[in-house]
């Protein structure tokens, strides 16, 4: 089984760049591949539970969501303090993560993408 690392840097809505990294981690993950998401930096906000979009509008929750059920969600937890979000607001199946987490990771992973 491969292992892909994505990591996101971009804010869940303003740009779409967190958008595509979630749907090719999503889209991945059905195809035998370990899937790990870490989020930083804006990307942080991709995990706060309770989103609410215009209809007809893609939700991040419910993708981050999807993610989560097969694979690894991991959150900057310097990036969250700093963004004032705290553990309590995530969304079920992420967690708080460390940059040497995010380090080993990148290191047992057989591709790393970024966005």
């Amino acid at each position: 089984m491969s292992k892909v690392l994505f990591i996101l840097n971009d804010p869940p809505y303003g740009t779409e760049r967190s958008f595509n990294g979630l749907r090719l981690a999503k889209s991945l993950a059905g195809k035998d591949a370990h899937v790990t998401v870490f989020l930083m930096a804006d990307a942080v906000a991709c995990a706060k539970s309770g989103q609410k979009v215009p209809q007809g509008y893609y939700n991040l929750e419910l993708m981050v969501k999807a993610v989560a059920r097969g694979g690894d969600v991991l959150l900057c937890g310097t990036c969250l303090d700093a963004r004032g979000i705290g553990d309590a607001e995530l969304i079920e199946g992420t967690r708080r993560s460390t940059m040497d987490e995010l380090a080993e990771a990148t290191l047992a992973a057989d591709r790393v993408l970024v966005f």
